[in-house]
């Protein structure tokens, strides 16, 4: 089923690369990636539906240290200004490519501090892989939630020194950042509120990955705006039916928590480089993710 197989080398960037060059190799990544996380191969979608302007922005890489570590990460902000509402972005499978960065400049333009750290740089690079099966084997399957939880925190303590308010901090994040995002909002009590954007909401536990949404979602410490795909195959709405059951039965944070679920779109709809973009769908969304952000003190 992921066994698509890119022939592109999409190449590693490295160390003194320039800002500039790490953006030519997202949009070629962008280019080469036309496939779902989990979906069959896609055709490839050269084009993104958004172009965002990084004029009047502080943008581009850094690095965050995570107890001696250096985790890279994208961030972009209004420039000159300090004191900003902070919003974690928080990637799909495939790295901080052009899309997420792009994202994160959305944000920075609507007034946030807006950071989307490398989670899982420690166990490869993402964006090295042209194919799907060998990126999940090797990078995603290995990466345990409790480092993504440590690395969030640490991104967290960075936007705090750089010009954020953390007393205003959100989170959101798409596809396996999706799943995160929901994850975090448990495990921070310092956030206000959070968008996942169709992540996975149950699945088996193991030693990486002990809990799943489902199994902390009574007890989120910020309210979570699920944005999720009626025709997503790969999250049946049962299990949305199911966390819908727990967060109503949870704490205020829970039940002030919702889902919209857009009936035709599928998996990965805001995705604006990717076949399963859906315009209406994807803007709709982020109007309401923004909202939310708002009505919950993230602005």
């Amino acid at each position: 089923m992921l066994n698509e197989s890119l022939t592109q080398d999409l190449g590693a960037l490295l160390p003194g690369q320039s800002t500039e060059q790490g953006a030519t190799r997202r949009t070629a990544l962008k280019a080469a990636l036309g496939v779902g996380y989990a979906a069959a191969a896609m055709p490839i979608m050269a084009q993104t539906a958004i172009k965002t302007p990084a004029d009047g922005l502080t943008a581009g890489d850094v690095t965050i240290d995570v107890n001696g570590f250096k985790m890279p990460a994208y961030r972009a902000a209004p420039a000159g200004k300090t004191g900003l509402p902070v919003v974690l972005v928080l990637s799909e499978i495939f790295g901080v490519h052009e899309y997420i960065a792009d994202t994160a400049r959305r944000f920075a333009r609507a007034g946030y501090l807006a950071i989307a750290p490398e989670l899982f740089v420690r166990q490869g690079d993402a964006q090295s892989y042209g194919e799907m099966a060998k990126l999940i084997a090797e990078v995603i399957s290995r990466v345990p939630d409790a480092q993504v939880m440590g690395d969030l925190d640490a991104t967290v303590k960075w936007a705090a020194a750089n010009g954020g308010d953390t007393g205003r901090l959100g989170v959101t994040g798409f596809c396996w950042g999706g799943r995160q995002t929901w994850l975090y909002a448990a495990h921070n009590p310092g956030v206000k509120a959070a968008v996942a954007w169709y992540g996975r909401l149950v699945g088996p536990a193991s030693d990486l990955n002990p809990k799943h949404p489902v199994d902390v979602a009574a007890g989120l410490h910020g309210p979570v705006l699920g944005l999720y795909g009626g025709a997503d195959t790969g999250i049946p709405l049962d299990t949305i039916d199911k966390m819908k059951s727990v967060l109503a039965a949870g704490n205020a944070a829970a039940k002030a928590s919702t889902f919209v679920v857009y009936p035709d779109a599928p998996h990965a709809f805001h995705a604006d480089y990717r076949p399963s973009f859906r315009k209406d769908a994807a803007e709709d969304g982020w109007k309401r993710a923004t909202a939310w952000f708002q009505q919950h003190g993230v602005a």
